[in-house]
């Protein structure tokens, strides 16, 4: 078996995502897949998992070959609260039962890649503060946490990965250049992965004020 690069993704589904915010995410994300497609090193080794987290925390993608990766539309209740540290709890259940380590016969995958997104803060800020170190434990590649719009809190991602990205706005052309920067992000990855090298995430874009 080719090893594989599994990439999970969270994304906030809260209340304050309705209307043009989850529209926005949507054909971010659909986006990104696309550009992912054009890579033939991502169609060979890529999987990919995606969570969302509101009052609900649901794998509603769960791991699956980019080849055949379809994306469904991912939508959010009109309100509620952010459970972020449900969805890490989640993450850690599924990448201990997925990720295949390597053995006498088998290399094993690659270290995984984490994206987190949100436009806000957690609402279980203990069970997020008590997920911090068993995420960490589990020895991702890249973990890679996007504040989006003006109410998210870059703060508490802080407190997980140096890797914080800040973006002004939900909307459609920022959220499009913030998921063209995570297809780079992933390629470099993989690239790195394949020559023994640590990962080193490529600069955002300077247009989106985006700030490290």
């Amino acid at each position: 078996m080719s090893r594989r690069l599994l990439a999970y993704f969270l994304l906030d589904t809260s209340g304050s995502m309705n209307g043009e915010p989850i529209q926005a995410l949507n054909n971010g994300f659909n986006g990104l897949i696309s550009m992912l497609r054009a890579d033939p090193q991502a169609m060979d080794s890529l999987h990919l998992s995606v969570i969302t987290f509101d009052r609900d925390v649901k794998n509603i993608i769960p791991l699956t070959d980019l080849a055949s990766f379809y994306p469904m539309e991912i939508t959010c209740p009109d309100s509620g609260p952010t459970h972020t540290g449900a969805a890490l709890e989640m993450v850690s259940e599924l990448v201990q039962r997925e990720i295949v380590k390597e053995s006498a016969d088998a290399k094993g995958d690659w270290q995984p890649l984490l994206f987190i997104f949100t436009d806000g803060k957690p609402s279980d800020i203990q069970k997020y503060r008590q997920m911090i170190p068993v995420i960490r434990g589990l020895e991702f590649g890249a973990i890679v946490g996007c504040a989006a719009g003006p109410k998210a809190d870059e703060q508490f991602l802080k407190e997980l990965t140096d890797h914080v990205v800040k973006l002004d706005t939900t909307d459609a052309i920022t959220l499009s250049s913030f998921f063209k920067w995570v297809s780079s992000s992933i390629t470099q990855g993989e690239q790195s992965q394949n020559t023994g090298e640590n990962i080193t995430l490529p600069p955002p874009p300077s247009e989106l004020n985006i700030i490290i």
